[in-house]
Protein backbone atom coordinates (compact mmCIF):
# COMPACT_ATOMS: atom_id res chain seq x y z
CA UNK A 1 0.00 0.00 0.00
CA UNK A 2 3.30 2.40 0.42
CA UNK A 3 2.29 3.05 -3.47
CA UNK A 4 -0.81 3.95 -2.86
CA UNK A 5 -0.07 6.50 -0.07
CA UNK A 6 2.44 7.76 -2.70
CA UNK A 7 -0.09 8.87 -4.84
CA UNK A 8 -2.08 9.91 -2.65
CA UNK A 9 0.02 12.31 -0.90
CA UNK A 10 1.22 13.63 -4.74
CA UNK A 11 -2.69 14.18 -5.20
CA UNK A 12 -3.25 16.21 -2.13
CA UNK A 13 0.07 17.26 -0.43
CA UNK A 14 1.70 15.19 2.24
CA UNK A 15 -0.25 17.10 5.05
CA UNK A 16 -3.63 16.19 4.07
CA UNK A 17 -3.03 12.32 4.25
CA UNK A 18 -3.45 11.45 7.72
CA UNK A 19 -1.91 7.73 8.69
CA UNK A 20 -1.47 8.08 12.42
CA UNK A 21 -3.91 6.92 14.68
CA UNK A 22 -4.27 9.95 16.42
CA UNK A 23 -4.96 11.63 13.38
CA UNK A 24 -7.52 9.77 11.98
CA UNK A 25 -9.01 9.16 15.51
CA UNK A 26 -11.84 12.06 14.98
CA UNK A 27 -12.32 10.63 11.61
CA UNK A 28 -12.96 6.99 12.26
CA UNK A 29 -15.86 7.17 14.79
CA UNK A 30 -19.53 8.90 14.52
CA UNK A 31 -21.23 11.08 16.22
CA UNK A 32 -23.16 8.54 18.48
CA UNK A 33 -20.04 6.40 19.09
CA UNK A 34 -22.03 3.16 18.20
CA UNK A 35 -19.71 3.07 15.04
CA UNK A 36 -16.17 2.77 15.10
CA UNK A 37 -13.86 1.82 12.80
CA UNK A 38 -9.97 1.75 10.72
CA UNK A 39 -8.65 2.89 8.37
CA UNK A 40 -5.56 2.83 5.33
CA UNK A 41 -5.84 6.67 5.87
CA UNK A 42 -7.87 9.55 5.72
CA UNK A 43 -7.92 11.83 2.74
CA UNK A 44 -8.28 15.66 2.55
CA UNK A 45 -9.02 16.55 -0.99
CA UNK A 46 -9.29 20.35 -1.85
CA UNK A 47 -10.95 20.52 -5.13
CA UNK A 48 -12.86 18.29 -7.22
CA UNK A 49 -9.61 17.45 -9.61
CA UNK A 50 -8.08 16.44 -6.40
CA UNK A 51 -11.30 14.01 -5.51
CA UNK A 52 -11.40 12.19 -8.51
CA UNK A 53 -7.10 11.53 -8.40
CA UNK A 54 -8.07 10.05 -5.20
CA UNK A 55 -10.99 7.74 -6.29
CA UNK A 56 -9.05 6.95 -9.13
CA UNK A 57 -5.94 6.19 -7.74
CA UNK A 58 -8.30 3.84 -5.03
CA UNK A 59 -10.04 2.20 -8.07
CA UNK A 60 -7.43 1.25 -9.43
CA UNK A 61 -5.73 -0.92 -7.05
CA UNK A 62 -8.88 -1.83 -5.35
CA UNK A 63 -9.38 0.10 -2.05
CA UNK A 64 -12.14 0.99 -0.53
CA UNK A 65 -13.32 4.54 -0.33
CA UNK A 66 -15.36 5.80 2.57
CA UNK A 67 -16.63 9.24 1.86
CA UNK A 68 -17.24 11.61 4.91
CA UNK A 69 -18.64 14.90 5.53
CA UNK A 70 -19.29 16.60 8.62
CA UNK A 71 -19.42 12.85 10.55
CA UNK A 72 -22.61 13.99 12.11
CA UNK A 73 -24.78 10.98 10.75
CA UNK A 74 -26.29 8.86 13.36
CA UNK A 75 -26.15 5.50 11.70
CA UNK A 76 -22.94 4.70 10.61
CA UNK A 77 -22.71 5.54 6.71
CA UNK A 78 -19.44 8.03 6.90
CA UNK A 79 -17.24 5.83 8.88
CA UNK A 80 -15.63 2.78 7.92
CA UNK A 81 -15.67 -0.91 9.16
CA UNK A 82 -13.07 -2.55 10.95
CA UNK A 83 -10.80 -3.99 8.34
CA UNK A 84 -8.22 -1.06 8.00
CA UNK A 85 -8.53 -1.37 4.57
CA UNK A 86 -10.50 1.44 3.18
CA UNK A 87 -9.23 5.59 2.35
CA UNK A 88 -11.43 8.09 4.44
CA UNK A 89 -12.49 10.81 1.84
CA UNK A 90 -12.90 13.98 4.12
CA UNK A 91 -14.35 16.93 2.40
CA UNK A 92 -13.95 19.41 5.15
CA UNK A 93 -11.62 21.55 2.95
CA UNK A 94 -13.71 21.92 -0.24
CA UNK A 95 -16.09 25.27 1.67
CA UNK A 96 -16.34 27.24 -1.00
CA UNK A 97 -19.20 29.04 -1.62
CA UNK A 98 -18.94 28.98 -5.86
CA UNK A 99 -21.92 31.70 -7.13
CA UNK A 100 -24.85 32.82 -5.47
CA UNK A 101 -27.53 34.25 -7.62
CA UNK A 102 -31.02 35.59 -6.02
CA UNK A 103 -32.72 36.41 -9.12
CA UNK A 104 -32.39 33.09 -10.70
CA UNK A 105 -32.72 31.83 -6.52
CA UNK A 106 -29.71 29.44 -7.02
CA UNK A 107 -26.24 28.58 -4.45
CA UNK A 108 -23.49 26.81 -6.37
CA UNK A 109 -21.12 25.55 -3.36
CA UNK A 110 -18.71 22.61 -2.31
CA UNK A 111 -20.20 19.69 -0.98
CA UNK A 112 -17.35 20.80 2.34
CA UNK A 113 -19.40 23.92 3.03
CA UNK A 114 -20.95 23.63 6.60
CA UNK A 115 -25.10 24.06 6.52
CA UNK A 116 -24.64 26.94 8.68
CA UNK A 117 -22.43 28.77 5.92
CA UNK A 118 -25.22 28.00 3.12
CA UNK A 119 -27.79 29.66 4.99
CA UNK A 120 -25.47 32.89 5.81
CA UNK A 121 -24.34 33.36 2.48
CA UNK A 122 -28.08 33.08 1.38
CA UNK A 123 -29.16 35.47 4.23
CA UNK A 124 -26.19 37.81 2.74
CA UNK A 125 -27.99 38.13 -0.72
CA UNK A 126 -31.51 38.52 0.55
CA UNK A 127 -32.82 34.90 -0.01
CA UNK A 128 -33.21 31.65 2.48
CA UNK A 129 -31.98 28.25 2.40
CA UNK A 130 -34.29 27.08 3.96
CA UNK A 131 -33.06 23.82 5.65
CA UNK A 132 -32.77 23.55 9.13
CA UNK A 133 -31.13 20.59 11.71
CA UNK A 134 -29.74 20.92 14.88
CA UNK A 135 -26.33 19.90 13.42
CA UNK A 136 -26.33 23.00 10.76
CA UNK A 137 -23.23 24.22 12.65
CA UNK A 138 -21.39 21.21 11.83
CA UNK A 139 -22.75 18.94 9.33
CA UNK A 140 -21.65 19.47 5.41
CA UNK A 141 -23.95 19.74 2.25
CA UNK A 142 -22.63 17.14 0.86
CA UNK A 143 -23.59 14.82 3.61
CA UNK A 144 -26.99 16.53 3.68
CA UNK A 145 -27.43 15.56 -0.20
CA UNK A 146 -25.66 12.04 -0.06
CA UNK A 147 -28.85 11.00 3.09
CA UNK A 148 -31.54 13.12 1.61
CA UNK A 149 -31.33 15.04 5.09
CA UNK A 150 -34.70 16.65 6.47
CA UNK A 151 -34.45 19.04 9.26
CA UNK A 152 -37.36 21.44 11.20
CA UNK A 153 -38.74 22.92 7.86
CA UNK A 154 -39.31 19.88 5.60
CA UNK A 155 -43.31 20.68 6.09
CA UNK A 156 -43.14 23.91 4.35
CA UNK A 157 -39.84 22.79 2.06
CA UNK A 158 -39.21 19.66 1.15
CA UNK A 159 -36.66 17.35 2.10
CA UNK A 160 -33.04 18.09 0.63
CA UNK A 161 -34.28 16.13 -2.29
CA UNK A 162 -36.27 19.03 -3.11
CA UNK A 163 -34.04 21.86 -2.69
CA UNK A 164 -31.63 20.98 -5.12
CA UNK A 165 -31.28 21.53 -8.73
CA UNK A 166 -27.95 20.20 -10.18
CA UNK A 167 -24.92 18.35 -8.68
CA UNK A 168 -21.19 17.91 -9.60
CA UNK A 169 -19.97 13.99 -8.79
CA UNK A 170 -16.80 12.23 -8.63
CA UNK A 171 -17.90 8.86 -9.95
CA UNK A 172 -16.59 5.02 -8.39
CA UNK A 173 -13.77 5.03 -11.35
CA UNK A 174 -12.33 8.89 -11.25
CA UNK A 175 -14.83 10.09 -13.91
CA UNK A 176 -16.22 13.41 -12.91
CA UNK A 177 -19.68 14.22 -13.59
CA UNK A 178 -20.86 18.19 -14.34
CA UNK A 179 -24.33 18.22 -13.64
CA UNK A 180 -24.02 21.67 -11.99
CA UNK A 181 -27.13 23.24 -13.87
CA UNK A 182 -29.28 25.69 -12.48
CA UNK A 183 -32.37 24.94 -14.97
CA UNK A 184 -35.74 24.22 -13.33
CA UNK A 185 -36.94 22.32 -16.42
CA UNK A 186 -34.48 19.80 -18.16
CA UNK A 187 -36.40 17.20 -19.37
CA UNK A 188 -33.54 15.26 -21.01
CA UNK A 189 -33.42 11.46 -19.95
CA UNK A 190 -32.86 9.93 -16.65
CA UNK A 191 -32.50 11.95 -13.76
CA UNK A 192 -29.32 11.59 -12.81
CA UNK A 193 -29.19 13.92 -10.10
CA UNK A 194 -31.76 12.34 -7.58
CA UNK A 195 -30.24 8.86 -8.43
CA UNK A 196 -27.31 10.23 -6.40
CA UNK A 197 -29.25 11.98 -3.45
CA UNK A 198 -29.67 9.42 -1.04
CA UNK A 199 -27.01 7.49 -1.93
CA UNK A 200 -25.23 7.77 0.99
CA UNK A 201 -21.69 7.93 -1.20
CA UNK A 202 -22.44 4.42 -2.67
CA UNK A 203 -22.53 5.56 -6.06
CA UNK A 204 -20.35 8.22 -6.46
CA UNK A 205 -18.46 11.12 -4.51
CA UNK A 206 -20.66 14.58 -4.27
CA UNK A 207 -18.36 17.36 -4.88
CA UNK A 208 -20.62 19.86 -5.52
CA UNK A 209 -24.13 21.58 -5.65
CA UNK A 210 -26.62 23.87 -6.87
CA UNK A 211 -29.18 24.53 -4.71
CA UNK A 212 -32.54 26.21 -4.58
CA UNK A 213 -33.24 29.42 -2.75
CA UNK A 214 -36.45 31.22 -1.44
CA UNK A 215 -37.67 34.36 -0.64
CA UNK A 216 -36.28 35.78 2.85
CA UNK A 217 -38.77 35.21 5.55
CA UNK A 218 -37.82 37.65 8.55
CA UNK A 219 -41.39 37.74 10.12
CA UNK A 220 -42.43 34.61 12.96
CA UNK A 221 -45.06 33.64 15.16
CA UNK A 222 -44.22 30.82 17.20
CA UNK A 223 -45.61 28.95 20.20
CA UNK A 224 -45.11 26.11 22.33
CA UNK A 225 -48.30 24.61 22.82
CA UNK A 226 -49.85 21.79 25.58
CA UNK A 227 -51.52 19.38 23.83
CA UNK A 228 -53.14 16.38 25.82
CA UNK A 229 -52.14 13.21 23.07
CA UNK A 230 -50.67 12.34 19.62
CA UNK A 231 -54.39 12.64 18.03
CA UNK A 232 -54.48 16.11 19.37
CA UNK A 233 -51.49 16.92 17.39
CA UNK A 234 -52.49 15.53 14.53
CA UNK A 235 -56.12 17.28 14.79
CA UNK A 236 -54.16 20.74 15.77
CA UNK A 237 -52.04 19.91 12.58
CA UNK A 238 -55.14 19.98 10.09
CA UNK A 239 -56.20 23.13 11.98
CA UNK A 240 -52.94 24.93 11.84
CA UNK A 241 -52.82 23.76 7.76
CA UNK A 242 -56.30 25.21 7.26
CA UNK A 243 -55.58 28.75 9.01
CA UNK A 244 -51.67 28.99 8.46
CA UNK A 245 -51.09 27.60 4.57
CA UNK A 246 -48.15 28.17 2.99
CA UNK A 247 -47.15 29.80 6.18
CA UNK A 248 -46.74 26.83 8.34
CA UNK A 249 -43.44 26.28 8.60
CA UNK A 250 -42.58 24.41 11.20
CA UNK A 251 -44.87 21.93 13.65
CA UNK A 252 -43.14 19.58 15.60
CA UNK A 253 -43.91 17.23 18.45
CA UNK A 254 -42.09 16.24 22.14
CA UNK A 255 -43.11 14.37 25.04
CA UNK A 256 -42.21 15.31 28.46
CA UNK A 257 -40.11 13.12 29.21
CA UNK A 258 -37.84 14.56 26.17
CA UNK A 259 -38.23 17.82 27.54
CA UNK A 260 -37.42 16.74 31.16
CA UNK A 261 -34.22 15.84 29.87
CA UNK A 262 -33.52 19.39 28.07
CA UNK A 263 -35.12 21.06 31.71
CA UNK A 264 -32.43 18.78 33.36
CA UNK A 265 -29.02 19.12 31.43
CA UNK A 266 -29.21 22.41 29.49
CA UNK A 267 -28.22 25.39 31.42
CA UNK A 268 -30.67 28.20 30.99
CA UNK A 269 -33.10 26.30 29.70
CA UNK A 270 -37.10 27.06 31.51
CA UNK A 271 -40.36 25.81 31.06
CA UNK A 272 -42.80 28.12 29.07
CA UNK A 273 -45.85 27.01 30.79
CA UNK A 274 -46.88 26.54 34.49
CA UNK A 275 -48.60 23.22 34.23
CA UNK A 276 -46.66 19.94 32.66
CA UNK A 277 -48.03 18.31 29.79
CA UNK A 278 -47.60 15.17 28.46
CA UNK A 279 -46.95 16.16 24.89
CA UNK A 280 -46.14 19.45 23.39
CA UNK A 281 -46.36 21.17 20.00
CA UNK A 282 -43.41 23.74 18.76
CA UNK A 283 -45.89 25.65 15.81
CA UNK A 284 -43.83 28.49 13.80
CA UNK A 285 -45.51 30.36 11.48
CA UNK A 286 -43.28 32.41 8.93
CA UNK A 287 -43.56 35.27 6.40
CA UNK A 288 -41.79 38.02 4.32
CA UNK A 289 -41.25 41.59 5.46
CA UNK A 290 -45.50 42.18 4.01
CA UNK A 291 -47.02 39.45 5.91
CA UNK A 292 -47.88 41.56 8.96
CA UNK A 293 -50.85 39.19 9.87
CA UNK A 294 -49.00 36.01 11.47
CA UNK A 295 -49.81 37.15 14.98
CA UNK A 296 -53.38 37.04 14.39
CA UNK A 297 -53.51 34.08 12.28
CA UNK A 298 -51.14 32.69 15.41
CA UNK A 299 -53.65 33.17 17.38
CA UNK A 300 -56.87 32.57 15.72
CA UNK A 301 -55.39 28.80 15.38
CA UNK A 302 -54.55 28.83 19.11
CA UNK A 303 -58.22 30.23 20.04
CA UNK A 304 -59.73 27.52 18.00
CA UNK A 305 -56.95 24.29 19.18
CA UNK A 306 -58.31 25.20 22.94
CA UNK A 307 -62.20 25.95 22.23
CA UNK A 308 -61.77 22.14 20.61
CA UNK A 309 -59.78 20.80 23.66
CA UNK A 310 -57.00 20.13 21.38
CA UNK A 311 -54.69 22.27 23.64
CA UNK A 312 -54.56 22.97 27.27
CA UNK A 313 -52.44 26.42 27.36
CA UNK A 314 -49.67 27.75 25.01
CA UNK A 315 -47.05 30.22 25.12
CA UNK A 316 -46.45 32.58 22.36
CA UNK A 317 -42.78 33.76 21.79
CA UNK A 318 -42.95 37.99 21.99
CA UNK A 319 -39.20 38.51 20.97
CA UNK A 320 -37.01 36.87 19.35
CA UNK A 321 -35.02 35.81 22.66
CA UNK A 322 -38.17 34.34 23.53
CA UNK A 323 -38.57 32.79 19.87
CA UNK A 324 -34.75 31.11 20.85
CA UNK A 325 -35.72 29.89 23.77
CA UNK A 326 -38.55 27.74 22.40
CA UNK A 327 -36.64 26.11 19.80
CA UNK A 328 -34.12 25.28 22.38
CA UNK A 329 -35.86 22.93 23.77
CA UNK A 330 -36.49 21.00 20.97
CA UNK A 331 -32.98 21.44 19.73
CA UNK A 332 -31.76 20.13 22.90
CA UNK A 333 -33.06 16.69 22.87
CA UNK A 334 -31.17 15.13 20.72
CA UNK A 335 -27.69 16.61 22.71
CA UNK A 336 -29.02 16.10 26.48
CA UNK A 337 -30.16 12.14 25.45
CA UNK A 338 -26.20 11.47 25.62
CA UNK A 339 -25.57 12.96 28.83
CA UNK A 340 -28.73 11.05 30.38
CA UNK A 341 -27.20 7.29 29.84
CA UNK A 342 -27.55 4.69 26.89
CA UNK A 343 -30.09 6.07 24.09
CA UNK A 344 -31.63 3.83 21.57
CA UNK A 345 -32.56 5.90 18.80
CA UNK A 346 -35.30 5.36 15.69
CA UNK A 347 -35.83 7.31 13.08
CA UNK A 348 -39.06 6.21 11.77
CA UNK A 349 -42.06 8.07 8.96
CA UNK A 350 -45.62 6.67 9.26
CA UNK A 351 -48.87 8.18 7.30
CA UNK A 352 -50.09 10.70 9.36
CA UNK A 353 -53.51 9.19 10.12
CA UNK A 354 -51.98 5.96 11.57
CA UNK A 355 -49.80 8.13 13.66
CA UNK A 356 -51.75 8.62 16.60
CA UNK A 357 -52.76 5.01 16.99
CA UNK A 358 -49.40 3.61 16.10
CA UNK A 359 -48.11 6.23 19.01
CA UNK A 360 -50.35 4.67 21.68
CA UNK A 361 -50.13 0.78 20.65
CA UNK A 362 -46.14 1.06 20.86
CA UNK A 363 -45.29 2.65 24.06
CA UNK A 364 -46.87 -0.49 26.30
CA UNK A 365 -45.43 -3.02 23.85
CA UNK A 366 -42.10 -1.84 24.33
CA UNK A 367 -42.68 -1.63 28.53
CA UNK A 368 -43.41 -5.51 28.08
CA UNK A 369 -40.05 -5.97 26.09
CA UNK A 370 -38.14 -3.67 29.63
CA UNK A 371 -39.75 -2.73 32.60
CA UNK A 372 -39.27 1.04 32.88
CA UNK A 373 -38.16 1.97 29.80
CA UNK A 374 -38.29 5.34 28.76
CA UNK A 375 -39.56 6.73 25.94
CA UNK A 376 -37.93 10.00 24.38
CA UNK A 377 -40.21 10.69 21.64
CA UNK A 378 -39.95 13.83 19.30
CA UNK A 379 -39.98 14.75 16.17
CA UNK A 380 -41.47 16.32 12.79
CA UNK A 381 -45.25 15.59 13.26
CA UNK A 382 -46.37 17.52 10.21
CA UNK A 383 -44.52 14.96 7.86
CA UNK A 384 -44.70 12.15 9.76
CA UNK A 385 -41.25 11.89 11.35
CA UNK A 386 -40.66 10.33 14.72
CA UNK A 387 -37.53 10.30 16.65
CA UNK A 388 -38.98 7.57 18.48
CA UNK A 389 -35.65 7.27 20.88
CA UNK A 390 -35.42 4.87 24.35
CA UNK A 391 -33.25 6.22 27.47
CA UNK A 392 -32.11 2.61 30.18
CA UNK A 393 -34.67 2.53 32.61
CA UNK A 394 -33.58 4.28 36.04
CA UNK A 395 -32.23 1.52 38.55
CA UNK A 396 -32.10 3.50 41.97
CA UNK A 397 -31.50 6.90 40.38
CA UNK A 398 -29.16 5.88 38.14
CA UNK A 399 -29.15 4.55 34.16
CA UNK A 400 -29.33 1.00 33.75
CA UNK A 401 -27.73 1.03 31.04
CA UNK A 402 -26.93 -2.91 30.25
CA UNK A 403 -30.42 -3.87 30.53
CA UNK A 404 -30.90 -1.23 27.41
CA UNK A 405 -27.76 -2.87 25.51
CA UNK A 406 -29.31 -6.56 26.47
CA UNK A 407 -32.92 -5.77 24.90
CA UNK A 408 -31.81 -3.34 22.17
CA UNK A 409 -32.12 -6.14 19.59
CA UNK A 410 -36.12 -6.87 20.23
CA UNK A 411 -36.94 -3.29 21.38
CA UNK A 412 -35.80 -2.40 17.74
CA UNK A 413 -37.31 -5.66 16.30
CA UNK A 414 -41.10 -4.68 17.55
CA UNK A 415 -40.74 -0.71 16.57
CA UNK A 416 -39.53 -1.78 13.01
CA UNK A 417 -41.98 -4.64 12.67
CA UNK A 418 -45.07 -2.21 13.36
CA UNK A 419 -43.46 0.41 11.30
CA UNK A 420 -43.66 -1.97 8.17
CA UNK A 421 -46.94 -3.54 9.50
CA UNK A 422 -48.19 0.57 9.50
CA UNK A 423 -46.86 1.03 6.12
CA UNK A 424 -44.24 3.57 7.42
CA UNK A 425 -40.25 3.45 6.76
CA UNK A 426 -37.97 3.05 9.40
CA UNK A 427 -35.28 5.66 8.22
CA UNK A 428 -37.57 8.87 7.62
CA UNK A 429 -33.96 11.19 7.31
CA UNK A 430 -31.34 9.74 8.87
CA UNK A 431 -30.61 7.10 6.07
CA UNK A 432 -29.54 4.07 6.53
CA UNK A 433 -25.88 3.56 7.00
CA UNK A 434 -24.38 0.53 8.26
CA UNK A 435 -26.78 0.51 11.17
CA UNK A 436 -30.10 -0.37 8.85
CA UNK A 437 -28.74 -1.32 5.72
CA UNK A 438 -30.05 -5.26 6.68
CA UNK A 439 -33.27 -4.47 8.37
CA UNK A 440 -34.29 -2.04 5.34
CA UNK A 441 -33.50 -4.56 2.86
CA UNK A 442 -35.47 -7.20 4.99
CA UNK A 443 -38.66 -5.24 4.37
CA UNK A 444 -38.29 -4.11 1.15
CA UNK A 445 -39.76 -6.24 -1.68
CA UNK A 446 -37.07 -8.78 -3.96
CA UNK A 447 -37.83 -6.38 -6.91
CA UNK A 448 -37.07 -3.21 -5.21
CA UNK A 449 -33.88 -4.53 -3.66
CA UNK A 450 -32.45 -6.22 -6.99
CA UNK A 451 -33.02 -2.88 -8.82
CA UNK A 452 -31.16 -1.04 -6.03
CA UNK A 453 -28.72 -3.93 -6.59
CA UNK A 454 -28.38 -3.63 -10.04
CA UNK A 455 -27.96 0.40 -10.26
CA UNK A 456 -24.76 -0.24 -7.67
CA UNK A 457 -23.47 -3.09 -9.69
CA UNK A 458 -23.88 -0.67 -13.30
CA UNK A 459 -21.85 2.10 -11.42
CA UNK A 460 -20.04 0.26 -8.92
CA UNK A 461 -19.05 -2.98 -10.01
CA UNK A 462 -15.85 -3.43 -7.98
CA UNK A 463 -18.20 -2.21 -4.80
CA UNK A 464 -15.67 0.31 -3.58
CA UNK A 465 -17.37 2.94 -2.57
CA UNK A 466 -18.20 2.57 0.65
CA UNK A 467 -18.97 -1.00 1.24
CA UNK A 468 -21.79 -2.33 3.29
CA UNK A 469 -23.53 1.25 3.60
CA UNK A 470 -27.44 1.55 2.27
CA UNK A 471 -27.31 -2.21 1.12
CA UNK A 472 -25.96 -5.55 2.94
CA UNK A 473 -23.80 -7.44 1.08
CA UNK A 474 -25.73 -9.80 -1.35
Amino acid sequence: MTDLLDRLRLAVGDHHVLTEAADMAAHLVDWTGVHEGRALAVVRPGSTGEVAEVVRACHETRTPVVPQGGNTGLVGGGVPDASGEAVVLSLGRMRTVRDVDPVAGTITVDAGVVLADVQSAASDAGRLFPMSLGSEGSCTIGGNLATNAGGTAVLRYGMTRELVLGLEVVLPDGRVWDGLRGLRKDNTGYDLTQLFVGSEGTLGVITGAVLRLFPATPRHATAWVAVPSVAAAVALLAVAQARGGAHLTTFEIANRQAIDLVLDHLPGATDPLAAPSDLYVLLELAGTETDDSLDDTLEAVLSEAVEGGLASDAAIAGSPAQRSALWALREGISEVQKVEGATLKHDVTLPIARLADWAEAMGPQLAEVLAGVRLVTYGHVGDGNLHYNLNAPLRDGRSDDESLRLAAAELTSAIYASVAATDGSISAEHGLGRTKAAAAASYKSEVEVDLMRAVKQALDPEGLMNPGVLLPPA
